[in-house]
C-alpha cells in the first residue's frame, strides 16, 4: 500500500482558491472562448483586484540546482496572495505537460494549491483544474 501525505489546506487557500474560481467564471462568461491567453491574463487580475486579492503577473522565481541559483528557473503567470498558484491558457487541447508543470511549479515554491485554467472551452467548468500539492 502505497503511503502518501494528505495536504490539508488553510482556511485562507480555500478561500482565495474560491475567489480565483469565481474570478475565471467571471471572465469566461463575459468574453466566452477564442481570445488570446493575455487577454484573459489582463481581464482575470482585474477580477481579484476588483475582489481586493493580490497578484503578481509573469512572475520569474528562482531555482536552486547543485547550490546555484538561477534567476530564470521559473516563470509563473499568475500568483495570487502569494499563496496560489495559476497557470493560464487559451486553447483547444490542454498538454499534460502543462499539468506536470504546475505541479513541478508547486513544490519549487513551497506552494500548496494551484490552478490550470483553460479559458478555450465552451463551458468555464470543464476548462478549471485544481491540483493540490
Amino acid at each position: 500500500m502505497e503511503n502518501k501525505k494528505h495536504i490539508v489546506l488553510s482556511e485562507r487557500e480555500e478561500e482565495v482558491g474560491k475567489m480565483i474560481v469565481d474570478a475565471a467564471f467571471k471572465v469566461h462568461s463575459t468574453l466566452g472562448p477564442g481570445l488570446l491567453e493575455k487577454v484573459y491574463e489582463i481581464c482575470f487580475c482585474h477580477e481579484l483586484k476588483k475582489k481586493g486579492l493580490e497578484y503578481k503577473r509573469q512572475l520569474d522565481i528562482p531555482i536552486v540546482y547543485d547550490g546555484i541559483e538561477f534567476p530564470e528557473g521559473l516563470r509563473i503567470d499568475v500568483l495570487v496572495e502569494d499563496l496560489v498558484i495559476c497557470e493560464l491558457k487559451a486553447v483547444e487541447l490542454v498538454n499534460p505537460v502543462w499539468e506536470a508543470q504546475i505541479l513541478s511549479h508547486l513544490k519549487l515554491t513551497g506552494k500548496h494549491l494551484g490552478y490550470l485554467i483553460n479559458f478555450n472551452v465552451p463551458l468555464i467548468k470543464n476548462g478549471i483544474r485544481r491540483f493540490v500539492n
